[in-house]
């Protein structure tokens, strides 16, 4: 059985993707950011909590104040990238949910009253919408660069508040001149599916 997404499409979103790790000065619109939120926002997530938060850096302030919480390897990318999203959990998620689940609002107390629980499910939910995010952003005709390299305590404490958690960094922009590093190999189809 063949896949219904165009072919080209498949390449666009998966086989031709990669990390972007130069990028052009090309600016990112607020517009082609809205465009892409547009779209990964109907990805699926448990109880429709959506609990992705984006922070933009746009500003050389802003950009300043994360730069110096990254990994040195990611500092030159992360300085020239047109932007960066900090991709973040929402903790307190739970406070959307009687507008977000209209048929359950009961489902804010009921299941996520702990914050143990929110912070688990926030996690996780969050990083399947980071990676609808990277996704969209291929969708656009940019390049994504995802990071996990950084400082996490520094970052939160330089831009968030205790309810949120940082998942991770994503530059993006159009690629620069040697953007790409090799593909990298994958696992077979038979490593990782099991039948029982």
């Amino acid at each position: 059985m063949s896949l219904v997404l165009d072919p080209a499409a498949q390449d666009l979103l998966f086989r031709e993707a990669r990390t972007a790790n130069t990028f052009t000065d090309e600016p990112v619109t607020d517009e082609q950011v809205q465009a892409i939120y547009d779209l990964v926002k109907y990805g699926p997530t448990a109880f429709n909590q959506s609990p992705l938060r984006v922070v933009l850096v746009r500003s050389a302030e802003g950009r300043e104040r994360l730069v110096k919480h990254m990994a040195e390897g990611n500092r030159p990318k992360t300085s020239t990238a047109p932007l960066v999203a900090l991709l973040v959990a929402d903790n307190e998620f739970h406070d959307e949910l009687p507008a977000l689940l209209p048929h359950f609002p009961q489902a804010k107390d009921a299941f996520f009253s702990e914050r143990p629980v929110r912070e688990q499910s926030a996690t996780l939910n969050a990083a399947l919408q980071a990676a609808y995010f990277i996704i969209g952003v291929r969708a656009a005709g940019l390049a994504a660069g995802p990071m996990t390299g950084f400082d996490a305590a520094g970052i939160e404490k330089e831009f968030l508040d205790g309810d949120h958690k940082l998942l991770m960094a994503v530059n993006i922009g159009k690629p620069g001149e040697a953007a790409w590093l090799p593909r990298l190999p994958r696992l077979s189809y038979d490593e990782v599916v099991t039948t029982v």
